[in-house]
């Protein structure tokens, strides 16, 4: 599918050789703040979701795409969830491993996934939730057409304190 790919990366499906980047990817706890996780994956666990992973959108409500550079390589995830066709909105959320970020990777795969849900999924919204404190990805969003919709105060609660998050979002015209 060519609006998929792009001059220097593409996206795909997760396949069964992702197990070890995905359970790093998951397993990182530098990530853990922005995917609310708070706990290890285990490999048996992150199996069993790429043998899914084959599930409809329509089916699951989300799907994940594998970001992979020019060489192939898997840098990042970028993720449709929540995926609502009768109000026609889909959530995203993207993560690019901290050797691969600043080189506009983040913003290719953003632009991709938001044509891909605005033509083939014909949704009318995407929405991301960002917390206030991460400034890369408010940049990106607000770079590719994102409005600041609302802030939901005290969120979030890491680290021993309370973080605002903000609702983005893009609605198709």
């Amino acid at each position: 599918m060519a609006i998929l790919s792009g001059k220097h990366i593409n996206l795909r499906a997760l396949e069964p050789t992702d197990l070890e980047f995905l359970f790093s990817t998951e397993n990182n706890e530098d990530f853990w703040e922005v995917s609310s996780t708070q706990l290890p994956f285990s490999k048996y666990i992150l199996q069993q979701y790429i043998e899914n992973a084959h599930q409809d959108i329509y089916e699951a409500k989300q799907y994940r795409f594998v970001i992979c550079n020019e060489k192939d390589t898997p840098i990042g995830l970028i993720d449709l969830f929540d995926f609502d066709p009768q109000h026609r909105r889909v959530g995203i959320g993207i993560i690019i491993l901290p050797k691969y970020q600043n080189k506009g990777y983040a913003s290719d795969a953003l632009e991709m996934v938001i044509e891909y849900a605005f033509t083939y999924l014909s949704v009318h919204q995407i929405y991301a939730n960002i917390m206030s404190t991460n400034l890369k990805s408010i940049a990106l969003f607000e770079k590719n057409n994102f409005k600041k919709v609302g802030i939901k105060k005290d969120w979030l609660y890491s680290n021993s304190s309370y973080k605002d998050e903000i609702l983005y979002q893009l609605i198709n015209s």
